[in-house]
């Protein structure tokens, strides 16, 4: 049995630019991704200073990570989107972008985008904590 997972917006809050407010899911097993850096598989820091090309490697590893435990973009029930940033600007680029990547459906649910101080790694400026409900 498949888990059901529905997407809410209720009608009394604000629209949102393509997330849902609530994502309810039924009985299933769940994955939590550690926080997707855009980092290769050496370990190595991809695209010093662009956030386009560090948030297409984000995307990559995410879609192989979700791919490991036989799930797809769209079986993510949370997301958690930190940019090393306090400019809404730089924000809503990094949403846009990842939006529109090969993990687009993931960002549907329920999510959080944050600007922050600092990051795990020197020239890191962005990272994703996603939460998966797995599909049988």
């Amino acid at each position: 049995m498949n888990a059901k997972i529905t997407r809410v917006n209720p009608d009394q809050l604000h629209q949102t630019p393509g997330y849902h407010h609530i994502t309810v899911v039924e009985v299933c097993r769940t994955a939590y991704l550690a926080g997707q850096c855009p980092l290769d598989r050496h370990g190595s820091l991809v695209g010093l200073g662009s956030l386009d090309m560090q948030i297409d490697q984000i995307a990559a590893n995410a879609l192989t990570a979700l791919a490991a435990v036989g799930a797809q973009p769209q079986h993510v029930v949370r997301s958690v989107i930190y940019v090393r940033s306090n400019d809404t600007d730089v924000l809503s680029v990094a949403w846009r972008r990842l939006t529109s990547s090969v993990i687009g459906p993931a960002f549907t649910s329920a999510s959080t985008l944050l600007g922050v101080a600092q990051l795990g790694f020197g020239g890191q400026l962005v990272e994703v904590d996603l939460t998966v409900a797995l599909p049988d």
